[in-house]
């Protein structure tokens, strides 16, 4: 299980200044999803249009004074920005509107810090922190004045801010060569392990449901919650079926325009998906966005070069939608299946296409 909060929590004002409107109610969900998934207590939603970037505080000085009064009125301790925000930025915005303000960035950064269990991804979250933070030292040491915990100022947010530049590029050297050993050594034995049996990637949008539904197939013990970004480390489960025999891989969820720092930093998810003989794409068929979801893990499985005829589309929970919502789901060039992993629904049938997909591997 993950860590609880003790302290109070955190009373969040939400910002979502888009330049266009496109998606707006789906980018705005998918930060208040971000939210609560770092157990913070929302206050507000504020979208807008920005015609304009401006580039002392992203939006007009208006705007953020009218923030501002809102954040005092409704008592929030912390302002969340939707947007990509400079050094310079962050220290305007902190600055007039008197809270800790951080992006949307820093918060997943914040939720990776105290989710990551293994080695690799400790590392790689913070080489993440270490090399989003450089540019914005002076900001960020301001709003780690201002307050010292909670959201924000998890992992290298409290230590690694105090030291200067330098100290922090020869952290950053350091960790990569650490990192890249750990890789060299996953790389062997991953070969080793690949070359002995056949593999099956669990892999789509955050909270599609990945961990329940390799609990289902695996009886695996892995963490399980309604939660984003539930698990961030590449797990692994032995499965027997039947005569066919391989290893369950779940990943770490997509998000959609996910940080580069951050892309970089769980690489070892996509390697592992490279890999793999049979790919599972889970997305939730109940989730009003999963056509834009599918859209996001599409682009990345286009980037890998993932044949198409390796890949099952899994339309999770469909027992949280209707018969007729289910026949009216979109077709995908792909093998597809309908399940609901938490009660078990089509199981079994998910199974039959995963031994038929692996006994068409070179392997068998």
């Amino acid at each position: 299980m993950f860590e609880t909060k003790t302290e109070k929590q955190e009373k969040v004002y939400i910002v979502c200044p888009y330049t266009d409107m496109d998606n707006a109610d789906y980018r705005t969900k998918e930060l208040e999803q971000l939210a609560e998934s770092a157990l913070l207590d929302i206050v507000k939603t504020n979208c807008f249009l920005v015609k304009e970037i401006n580039a002392r505080t992203y939006m007009g000085i208006g705007k953020v004074e009218e923030i501002a009064k809102d954040v005092e009125n409704l008592g929030a301790d912390v302002v969340l920005f939707d947007c990509p925000l400079t050094g310079s930025q962050l220290r305007n915005l902190n600055e007039t509107i008197g809270v800790k303000t951080i992006d949307r960035t820093m918060l997943i950064l914040d939720i990776f810090a105290g989710r990551a269990k293994s080695s690799e991804g400790k590392l790689q979250v913070e080489l993440a922190q270490l090399k989003y933070s450089l540019p914005r030292l002076s900001s960020l040491t301001a709003n780690s004045n201002r307050s010292s915990t909670g959201v924000g100022m998890r992992g290298a947010s409290e230590t690694k801010l105090e030291l200067d530049r330098r100290k922090i590029q020869e952290n950053i050297v350091r960790l990569e060569k650490e990192i890249k050993e750990i890789q060299k050594h996953r790389q062997t034995t991953r070969k080793q392990r690949l070359s002995r049996m056949n593999s099956v990637a669990l892999v789509g949008y955050t909270n599609a449901g990945k961990s329940t539904l390799m609990n289902t197939i695996a009886k695996a013990e892995t963490y399980a919650d309604n939660r984003l970004f539930a698990t961030l480390d590449v797990l692994t489960k032995k499965v027997w079926d039947d005569g066919v025999e391989y290893v369950l891989i779940d990943t770490v969820g997509f998000v959609s325009n996910l940080p580069h720092e951050l892309m970089y930093a769980f690489s070892a998810t996509l390697e592992e998906t490279i890999d793999a003989d049979v790919l599972l794409v889970v997305v939730d068929a109940s989730d009003k966005h999963k056509y834009e979801q599918i859209e996001v893990v599409e682009r990345e499985l286009d980037r890998l070069n993932v044949e198409k005829s390796r890949v099952i589309l899994v339309f999770n929970k469909i027992d949280k939608i209707s018969d007729e919502e289910i026949a009216d789901l979109v077709k995908y060039p792909y093998t597809t299946c309908y399940i609901g992993a938490k009660k078990g629904i089509n199981i079994v049938q998910l199974k039959q296409l995963i031994k038929e997909k692996l006994q068409n591997t070179t392997r068998y």
